[in-house]
């Protein structure tokens, strides 16, 4: 690693510590339901059609939500629907449009199937400003595979042109890199400028929920760093900005696969209300990482009190972080890559990169 790309990543080091003692929310995530009309080899969540835990009412995440908003600048405070697949909420309009009275703009994470062009614009006039949609496979057989649901490429492309189409909507496209995919990232690309995207989030597979054992959708070390690559090629190119997520440290491949370096903001920027009232970080960090429940507690004094376990990593170092010469500027990777009850890490990205 060069000295010019140390001395960045060490302003930024202290950038992240300042910005854990600040903690000023700025993303809030709302679980507004586990059912799910996929049945992706993925899920982390174990989602299904008809979901173990009911849908939250709108009305009582309201009151949290209110809660809020005297404490923070709604405008610069955006509410991000996800799930389960948000689209199975026949009134997620009316959810936006008491977000957007409120003066927060919303958005949401959507496998696409849902969102045909008439509900796109009812959305669309209930103030949806974020679009994040899913496509993991170049071909109707590999996403579709990946999804499990058949048909579900054709209707993700379908809302894809639609979405990129829509000038006042923040929009872009996440893929799920995995064995089956990874040779045809190129085409994918291309698909994807054809449709008109700007922006394309990649992913690496994390071992949890249903992908904990199987063995397509983990990428050997060889083939994370071909990722990589096809990622730096891409935004020399220019066509669509590529970025690997926010997850990992990356070493070397740190601004040259995304526009800023590793920061895990679970905790410190980014709270969630789970759909059972939990108060976490990001929708991932469930178990020893919930700090309280809307139905027992205010969602502010949580967010202010507690929150300890993510704002101050320095626990983090054990195991095989304890001697790693990188640590300073990772400090513990993505906390949603740990074991939710021992902290025991996962996965290090950078240690596949070596």
């Amino acid at each position: 690693m060069n000295l010019k790309k140390k001395a960045t990543l060490e302003l930024y080091r202290l950038h992240r510590h300042n910005q854990a003692q600040l903690h000023e929310l700025s993303y809030l995530f709302w679980e507004c339901t586990l059912r799910c009309n996929f049945a992706c080899l993925h899920c982390g969540s174990d989602c299904k059609k008809e979901a173990a835990v009911p849908d939250m009412p709108l009305a009582d995440f309201l009151r949290a939500l209110d809660s809020i908003t005297p404490h923070v600048n709604p405008h610069k405070t955006i509410i991000v629907l996800t799930g389960g697949e948000p689209l199975s909420r026949k009134d997620l309009e009316a959810c936006g449009a008491e977000f957007y009275q409120r003066g927060f703009p919303w958005g949401m994470v959507t496998n696409g199937y849902g969102l045909t062009a008439d509900r796109f614009a009812r959305l669309v006039d209930a103030g949806l400003r974020s679009l994040t949609i899913s496509l993991d496979g170049l071909t109707e057989e590999v996403h579709d595979w990946f999804r499990g649901k058949r048909g579900s490429w054709q209707r993700a492309v379908e809302a894809i042109r639609r979405a990129a189409a829509t000038e006042e909507l923040v929009f872009d496209v996440v893929t799920c890199v995995h064995q089956r995919n990874l040779a045809d990232l190129e085409a994918m690309r291309d698909l994807l400028v054809s449709l008109g995207v700007k922006q394309w989030r990649l992913f690496q597979i994390f071992p949890k929920g249903r992908a904990a054992d199987n063995p397509l959708l983990h990428l050997a070390p060889a083939d994370f760093r071909r990722m990589m690559e096809f990622i730096k090629q891409t935004r020399r190119e220019g066509l669509i900005k590529a970025s690997f997520g926010c997850e990992g440290f990356l070493g070397d491949y740190e601004l040259e696969v995304r526009d800023t370096p590793f920061f895990c903001r679970a905790g410190i920027q980014v709270g969630s209300v789970l759909a059972d009232g939990s108060i976490s970080a990001c929708p991932s960090l469930r178990a020893d990482y919930i700090q309280g429940n809307i139905y027992q507690d205010d969602f502010w004094t949580v967010w202010n009190e507690r929150f300890q376990v993510m704002r101050d990593r320095s626990w983090t170092r054990t195991g095989r972080c304890a001697d790693c010469k990188v640590y300073r500027y990772c400090e513990g990777n993505g906390l949603h890559l740990r074991d939710e009850h021992t902290g025991e890490l996962l996965c290090c990205h950078w240690e596949q990169l070596q």
